[in-house]
């Protein structure tokens, strides 16, 4: 909530987080259709998905409906949340789909403590 006119709302049953209501930045998913993952789908540059996932798949996964289209799955639900690599997963899907005038607002990428991922 803390990106410029980041919304929030149920969408599909879920909490929701949008770019001016209406481009989705983030959707949280518990137990979804009973796959038992607690975790957030994620619109990623292309390549990313299929890289994250190869990376490590049990932190990551190809979300149903969305992922054919990039999204990445975030696992919420293991035992170490890496907190500060969600936040820059997020933060990069908020820029991807923010009007430019809105991505302007953040900090630059390459910030003092380094590139972001």
């Amino acid at each position: 909530m803390s990106f410029p006119s980041a919304t929030e709302r149920l969408s599909h049953g879920e909490p929701t987080w949008f770019v001016n209501d209406k481009k989705v930045f983030t959707m949280f998913a518990e137990d979804h259709h009973g796959d038992g993952i607690v975790g957030a789908w994620i619109p990623a540059p292309p390549g990313v998905q299929e890289a994250m996932i190869e990376e490590d798949a049990a932190r990551f996964f190809r979300p149903p409906y969305v992922g054919p289209r990039g999204w990445l799955g975030v696992r919420l639900d293991v035992s170490t949340v890496d907190w500060d690599e969600v936040r820059a997963i997020v933060e990069e899907a908020y820029r991807m789909v923010a009007p430019k005038k809105l991505s302007a607002l953040l900090p630059p990428v390459d910030g003092p403590s380094g590139p972001r991922r």
